[in-house]
């Protein structure tokens, strides 16, 4: 693990620390493009084909069957429906917690104006399962747009050996009540749902994290008109720790492991005032590492990693800021008092106890947050993800009169004669 001291920095090379190793490619490339375009106008015959191409199966049917959730129900062993029980009641309770009233103001005598709240009537969730199935993923998009009320919820999942959709991801879908889920996985499945196909319904908005083709195709499909909106275009996951003289080594590294077996392109940074901590930390790193079965994984990405040696806790507090990180991890003794200091993180694991695997499962928080420093401006999945605002206004006769001098003024200064008249016109009714 690189070590960089704060105070031999320059300001660019400061800036490049900033970055990502591997920020991906969004733009969608030629491939996925023709990919989408082919979906678009072909529907299940293009996602046949590339359903074959890229995971070597012949579906013919893509919903999948209520065979496929019995058989779930029996493979699942009882420790883990147990634990996906107390996960869904967790993020019931954090997600549920969320919902707002609708807002009414008078604005001036006569003038009533309000908000309120309507759920996206149709919504895509896309889990992939590369290698390994996720079916914290289903919980964390699909009991929020269970919540928000959306009317039709529509669930994809790459195909497994057997040509349906991994048993836990089944259960997870089962156990919050989406039954509608279809075997499609990849930028083809973004495709799919964004324009629909003879099987798989076109939804509003899709959501849900994947490799660089997913978000090429989410980004293609967000751009097309004819397409669906989409919830972010995420990059490899990453933590950053801010740890103080006091924190154990040991916990630090493996942290930093845990996020490393993500993806040879996520990355773990350390953050800390005390350059022997850094110094402990590297040297249990290899070794730590080489003990999981991702071991190889966990080796690039630590490639990636750095520990940045900050002058102050003010200097450490200022990097984690810019930085921006997805995770952000305080083990520091005084971890509470620093929580006022952050700006910039998608979710924030506050205390020596609190590791990122609580988020990622059954905290009630949830996992899909912003990454490659867009947490900046943007903030993770959440229930007012799955729902919009409508305004609406009523204007009494009185209230009319009264707000009449500045319509017409308003629209004779913009040069919109019609504007005016349609004020006009209803202060002369009887």
């Amino acid at each position: 693990m690189k070590q960089y001291r704060e105070h031999t920095l320059s300001a660019g090379r400061r800036e490049e620390l900033l970055g990502r190793p591997s920020d991906a490619a969004f733009g969608a490339g030629n491939a996925v493009r023709e990919l989408c375009l082919d979906i678009k106008a072909q529907g299940d015959a293009a996602l046949r084909k590339y359903t074959e191409q890229f995971d070597g199966i012949g579906i013919e049917n893509f919903r999948v069957p209520e065979s496929a959730f019995v058989q779930a129900e029996k493979i699942i062993p009882g420790e883990f429906k147990n634990a996906l029980a107390a996960a869904i009641s967790n993020i019931k309770k954090f997600h549920s917690a969320q919902q707002r009233a609708p807002l009414f103001v008078e604005t001036m005598p006569g003038v009533f104006c309000r908000r309120e709240i309507r759920p996206i009537e149709r919504v895509g969730l896309y889990v992939p399962a590369g290698s390994a199935p996720l079916p914290s993923t289903v919980l964390m998009l699909g009991i929020p747009a269970k919540i928000a009320g959306c009317s039709r919820i529509v669930l994809c999942s790459p195909p497994k050996g057997t040509g349906t959709v991994d048993p836990y991801v089944l259960a997870a879908a089962r156990a919050i009540g989406i039954d509608e889920v279809y075997s499609a996985g990849g930028a083809q499945a973004v495709a799919a749902l964004a324009y629909g196909t003879q099987s798989i319904p076109k939804v509003d908005k899709i959501f849900g994290p994947g490799n660089r083709y997913v978000a090429a195709a989410k980004q293609f499909v967000s751009a097309d008109t004819q397409g669906a909106a989409v919830d972010m275009l995420a990059g490899p996951s990453e933590v950053l720790i801010i740890a103080d003289s006091g924190a154990d080594p040991e916990i630090i590294a493996i942290d930093m492991i845990s996020q490393a077996e993500h993806d040879p392109d996520s990355q773990a940074v350390l953050v800390t005032t005390d350059a022997d901590l850094a110094a402990q930390v590297d040297k249990i790193l290899p070794a730590m590492a080489g003990r999981f079965p991702r071991n190889i994984i966990v080796e690039k990405s630590l490639k990636n990693s750095f520990a940045f040696i900050a002058e102050t806790q003010e200097s450490a507090l200022r990097f984690t800021n810019d930085y921006a990180p997805e995770h952000l991890i305080l083990n520091t003794a005084d971890a509470e008092s620093l929580v006022p200091f952050i700006i910039n993180a998608g979710s924030v694991f506050v205390g020596r106890c609190t590791p990122v695997t609580a988020g990622d499962y059954a905290s009630g928080t949830n996992h899909t947050l912003p990454t490659s420093g867009s947490a900046r401006w943007s903030s993770g999945l959440s229930l007012e993800s799955f729902q919009k605002t409508v305004t609406f206004q009523t204007l009494t006769q009185n209230g009319l009169m009264q707000l009449a001098p500045s319509l017409t003024a308003f629209a004779e200064a913009e040069g919109l004669q019609a504007h005016g008249e349609a004020v006009r016109r209803r202060l002369v009714q009887k």
